[in-house]
């Protein structure tokens, strides 16, 4: 390194320590300037700049010039350093000038958030009074409310499978049950009324507090993903909305118990569970095993001490569901799932006769305090099949009456229960069914709960050969087709005539299709009046299988086809021996047991 003059070493020491001070600051190099000896003031920046090496105290002009160059050196970069530094907290200051109102935003969000767990405005106070106030509105009580049956004998018609559900549910062990009937007979309402009186028992499990939950089958919807599920309950897992975000932040899964909890210790009431998803079923059944609902997550950690305790008891004991089960359905028995089945009692309402109707009718205008005429009261149940739409027409007439007569008591005649039975009343409820007629009979079909009438009507040609045919209708069905072949049968062997001497046309009126043998006493007697040209009674409606050899074999639904027979007007019923329980308490109608071909044929040809 060249050598400098002292004077240069002078001047460059000047320049070395001014821009010390500048980095450094005034105070590190307070006192320096009072230094006579141009050596204090190289070891005095020496300290400063580079404490870390060690120098002799004493040193030679050589090597006090080369300690003034590492001096500069050193200082050079610490000067390069403090502009970059320098530089880039300029940068960053401005940066933040430019998003201090974003900034200043998030942290008083994150403040109202830790310290406002229910925070509220004037717009949203606004909405809440406005909630509140339309809470306090109300219209009139639901007439359901009024005419809901509240004790045993005030369900009409269901005397039977009241009495058979009490029994089961107000019992030291209770039954799961299952209720089958028609819509609108009584079924909830007895479910409730059970529990109620089984809480009177002291003998019952069910405390005072048990609670009725009640559920619609069809309404219920299983996701495969075991997100949502309000029958038995899902977890909801950090990674979907439905998870607190206290719990979703740190990875916490939630269970949310379902209604199998909430009846825990009661009733848990499944309308239509015919309906419910085959899934469900099978799970609802394994509920009903365990009395519990086990949840499951990969989110979910044993060891880990943020997860609250209710939750790791949910997952390790699972969610109590200790309850009995009350099934309704519309449907038949066989539709139902068997292993559903196989757990519960079974119960069956019947369908309501017009008699049950009138009935209803009559304690439904008591409670509301009217009067109803009693052609107005069999009209309607001529018209209508269950305990709801008889309510709610009687509810027509009322409220339509005080539109009419605002000062007036409230009677229902024939008149005004028709104007609001409107298109439900029918043309055939005027004919005569008096007198007789040739080749014309009448039939009783069921679908589910609702009876029938079917007419049949047929003619027959004399032919001079043994080449007769037979025509039917083509939409009839093959069961009927072969009830049909069957009274061929019973009508050439067991009564001497032959319908091959015969061109016969049979015609089932509406072009209606018949499931099932019971049209064949029917249609036995309508060929036998159209062959031997016998008129049969307008009044006398026919049900039953016939057999090859002439006997009435028993057949499904004959209380609904009697129900539909009395709703049309018919005065006599013919039913087989074989179902004589199934009609013992019917009123109404009169009610004629064969036993065979000839037995029919004798009443109606009488």
């Amino acid at each position: 390194m060249e050598q400098s003059s002292l004077y240069s070493k002078d001047q460059l020491l000047d320049v070395l320590i001014d821009y010390s001070k500048k980095i450094y600051g005034e105070m590190k190099l307070s006192g320096i300037e009072d230094l006579k000896d141009p050596k204090e003031k190289v070891m005095k920046l020496r300290e400063i700049i580079i404490p870390e090496e060690e120098f002799a105290a004493s040193q030679t002009e050589e090597e006090l010039s080369n300690l003034l160059e590492i001096i500069r050196d050193k200082l050079s970069d610490k000067a390069a350093r403090v502009y970059t530094e320098n530089l880039i907290k300029r940068e960053i200051l401005n940066k933040i000038q430019q998003n201090e109102k974003e900034y200043l935003n998030q942290i008083k969000l994150q403040i109202i958030k830790k310290h406002c767990n229910n925070c509220e405005n004037s717009s949203t106070l606004k909405k809440y009074a406005d909630l509140e106030k339309k809470k306090s509105i109300t219209l009139s009580r639901q007439i359901s409310d009024i005419l809901r049956p509240q004790k045993e004998d005030e369900i009409i018609g269901q005397s039977k499978g009241v009495k058979s559900l009490i029994s089961k549910i107000a019992s030291p062990f209770p039954q799961h049950v299952i209720i089958y009937g028609p819509p609108g007979v009584g079924k909830t309402s007895a479910a409730r009324i059970a529990l109620k009186l089984a809480k009177e028992k002291e003998y019952s499990p069910f405390r005072k507090d048990a609670p009725f939950i009640e559920v619609n089958g069809a309404t219920l919807r299983w996701d495969p993903r075991e997100a949502v599920n309000p029958l038995l309950g899902s977890v909801h897992d950090p990674i979907y909305q439905g998870a607190k975000k206290d719990l979703s932040e740190v990875g916490i899964p939630e269970p949310k118990p379902g209604m199998v909890t909430e009846a825990h210790g009661g009733i848990l009431f499944i309308d239509e569970i015919g309906e419910l998803d085959e899934m469900l079923q099978n799970k609802l059944l394994k509920v009903l095993e365990d009395k519990k609902v086990s949840f499951e997550s990969s989110y979910y950690d044993e060891n880990s001490d943020e997860i609250p305790k209710y939750i790791h008891m949910l997952f390790k004991e699972g969610a109590p569901a200790d309850f009995i089960l009350i099934g309704a359905t519309t449907r038949r028995p066989e539709e139902i799932n068997p292993a559903l089945r196989s757990r519960c009692a079974e119960i069956f309402f019947e369908p309501l006769s017009p008699e049950d109707i009138q009935d209803i009718l009559e304690n439904g205008a008591n409670r509301l305090g009217i009067s109803i005429d009693e052609d107005a009261k069999e009209l309607i149940s001529r018209c209508v099949y269950d305990a709801r739409k008889a309510i709610n027409v009687l509810l027509d007439c009322y409220s339509s009456f005080l539109y009419e007569n605002p000062k007036d008591k409230v009677v229902i005649d024939y008149d005004r229960a028709r104007m609001v039975l409107g298109p439900l009343v029918r043309d055939e409820y005027n004919l005569n069914r008096m007198g007789k007629e040739i080749g014309k009979i009448y039939g009783a079909g069921v679908s589910r709960y609702y009876g029938s009438i079917i007419e049949f009507e047929a003619l027959a040609f004399k032919r001079e050969d043994e080449r007769g045919s037979v025509r039917f209708n083509e939409t009839a069905g093959s069961m009927i087709r072969d009830s049909l072949f069957n009274a061929l049968t019973v009508l050439k062997y067991n009564m001497g005539i032959n319908p091959d001497e015969y061109d016969i046309h049979v015609n089932c009126v509406g072009g209606a299709k018949v499931d099932g043998p019971s049209a064949g006493l029917a249609l036995t007697c309508l060929l036998y009046s159209a062959i031997m040209k016998k008129p049969v009674p307008k009044d006398c409606c026919i049900t039953g299988e016939i057999s090859i050899t002439g006997d009435v074999k028993a057949v499904g639904g004959v209380r609904e086809k009697i129900n539909a027979a009395i709703r049309e007007g018919f005065k006599y019923m013919l039913i087989p021996y074989g179902n004589k329980k199934d009609a013992a308490d019917i009123k109404g109608i009169n009610i004629v047991y064969v036993g065979n071909i000839k037995e029919v044929v004798e009443f109606l040809t009488r």
